[in-house]
């Protein structure tokens, strides 16, 4: 399981496992925070043709689809 801190997830970089539409590097480019500071939504951009995508940030965590980082 990768390791998230919520408070650091602006800008951080992430490699999908099974890419689709060539699309394999992303980075988390918008970050919506309720008063309390948890995470309400999260949008990923993908590198390669900047296509943007809303995710649960907690999906983020699942090692089966994505790396953290650019590898």
């Amino acid at each position: 399981m990768n390791r998230i801190n919520p408070a650091k997830l602006l800008h951080s970089k992430w490699t999908a496992v099974a890419p689709q539409k060539r699309e394999k590097h992303f980075m988390v480019v918008e970050v919506e925070y309720d008063e309390e500071g948890a995470v309400l939504s999260c949008l990923l951009e993908a590198v390669l043709t900047k296509s943007q995508y809303p995710i649960d940030w907690r999906e983020l965590k699942n090692t089966e689809r994505w790396r953290q980082g650019w590898k």
